[in-house]
C-alpha cells in the first residue's frame, strides 16, 4: 500500500515538473525574402534611326539632239536664189570636196557655161570671157547611190570617170544613161544631192539663148553668173 502511493506521488511530482517547464513554440522563422530587385526606371525607347535622306533623283538625260540635217548650200545667181541639199552619207568624199570650194569662196563669180534644155546646166569652173580657173586636185567616183533625176546635182568630168573637181552639174530631166548602171564606162556620173529651192530658177536658165563662144558649144550668150555660194546650213 505504502508503495502504490508512493508510485503516484513520484507521477504527480514528475507532471508538475513538466507542466512548469512547458509554454508555446515560438513560431519558426519564415523564411527569408528574397530581396526585391530594385526598380528600374523604364529605359527610355531606343531614338528611332534617322532615316536616311532620300537619293537625289538623277537628273533625267537630256533627249538626244536631234542630228542634224543634211548640209545645204545657197547659191545667188543673177536668175534667182538656188538652195541645194547636199547628202554626204551617199558621197563624202564628192561633198566634202563640194563645200570645200564653198568655203572658199570659189564659186563666186563663176557662171553657168554649158546649158542644154531638156538634159542640163553646167557650172563652177570658168568666169565670164570662159576664163577656166585653177582647181584642185581630181577625186574619186563616188557614184552608184544616187540616180541623175531631174534637180538633182553632180559633178562633171572628162572621159576619165576619177577627174571630177570644181565643176558640176544640174539635171533639167531625168538622166538615166549617166547612172552608174547604165553609163558605157561602167562608172557614171555622181550625183550628190539636189535642189530643194529654186528650180524656177533652173527652168529660167534652161530658157536663156545659147551658142558658141571660144571654142566652147551650149554657151549661154548673156554670161548667168553665180554672184555667191555659202553654206545654209
Amino acid at each position: 500500500m505504502l508503495i502504490k502511493l508512493a508510485l503516484l506521488l513520484i507521477m504527480a511530482a514528475v507532471m508538475l515538473l513538466l507542466a512548469g517547464c512547458g509554454g508555446e513554440r515560438p513560431p519558426e522563422s519564415a523564411p527569408p525574402e528574397e530581396p526585391a530587385e530594385a526598380q528600374e526606371a523604364p529605359s527610355a525607347p531606343e531614338p528611332e534611326p534617322e532615316p536616311e535622306p532620300a537619293a537625289k533623283a538623277e537628273p533625267e538625260p537630256a533627249p538626244p539632239e536631234e542630228p542634224a540635217g543634211p548640209p545645204r548650200v545657197r547659191m545667188e545667181t543673177d536668175k534667182g536664189t538656188l538652195v541645194l541639199e547636199l547628202y554626204p552619207d551617199r558621197a563624202p568624199e564628192t561633198v566634202a570636196n563640194f563645200l570645200q570650194y564653198v568655203e572658199d569662196g570659189f564659186y563666186d563669180g563663176t557662171i553657168f557655161h554649158r546649158v542644154i534644155p531638156n538634159f542640163m546646166i553646167q557650172g563652177g569652173g570658168f568666169v565670164p570671157g570662159m576664163q577656166e580657173k585653177s582647181t584642185r586636185p581630181p577625186i574619186k567616183n563616188e557614184s552608184g547611190s544616187m540616180a541623175n533625176t531631174k534637180y538633182t546635182i553632180a559633178m562633171a568630168r572628162t572621159a576619165n570617170p576619177h577627174s571630177a573637181s570644181a565643176q558640176f552639174f544640174i539635171n533639167h530631166q531625168t538622166n538615166q544613161f549617166l547612172d552608174k548602171e547604165h553609163a558605157r564606162d561602167g562608172w557614171g556620173y555622181c550625183v550628190f544631192g539636189k535642189v530643194v529651192d529654186g528650180t524656177d530658177v533652173i527652168e529660167a536658165i534652161a530658157e536663156v539663148t545659147t551658142g558658141s563662144k571660144m571654142g566652147h558649144q551650149d554657151v549661154p550668150l548673156t554670161p548667168v553668173v553665180i554672184k555667191s555660194a555659202r553654206r545654209a546650213g
